[in-house]
C-alpha cells in the first residue's frame, strides 16, 4: 500500500529571495529554466508566497543563458548591468527600436 503524502508537506524549505524558512506546503516552486512542469531530473528551489506574488510571470526564454554569458568574476554591479544591457541590445535591438516598431 502507498504511504500517505502528508509528511512531504511538513518539510521546511528556504525562500531563495528573502531567506525565510517556510513549510513546503506554504511555498511555491521556482525553476530557473522556466518549465516547472518538466520535472525529470530536477531539484527545485522555493519562494515564499509573498515573494512569489512579487515575481514577473512573463516568459523568460534565453534569460538564464544570457545572464551566464555576461556575468564574470569580480565585475561590479554597474559593469554587470552595462554588459547585460549591451548584450540585450545586440540580440534584440534597442528599446527605442522596439518602441518605434510597436
Amino acid at each position: 500500500m502507498w504511504r500517505s503524502r502528508t509528511n512531504r508537506d511538513r518539510k521546511m524549505v528556504v525562500c531563495i529571495a528573502c531567506g525565510t524558512s517556510v513549510l513546503r506546503s506554504e511555498a511555491r516552486e521556482y525553476d530557473k529554466e522556466g518549465d516547472r512542469w518538466d520535472r525529470h531530473g530536477k531539484e527545485f528551489e522555493h519562494l515564499c508566497k509573498e515573494c512569489y506574488r512579487g515575481l514577473c510571470h512573463q516568459p523568460r526564454d534565453e534569460l538564464e543563458g544570457l545572464l551566464v554569458e555576461v556575468e564574470g568574476e569580480g565585475h561590479s554591479r554597474a559593469e554587470f548591468l552595462s554588459r547585460y544591457f549591451g548584450a540585450v541590445e545586440e540580440r534584440y535591438g534597442s528599446q527605442e527600436e522596439t518602441n518605434r516598431e510597436s
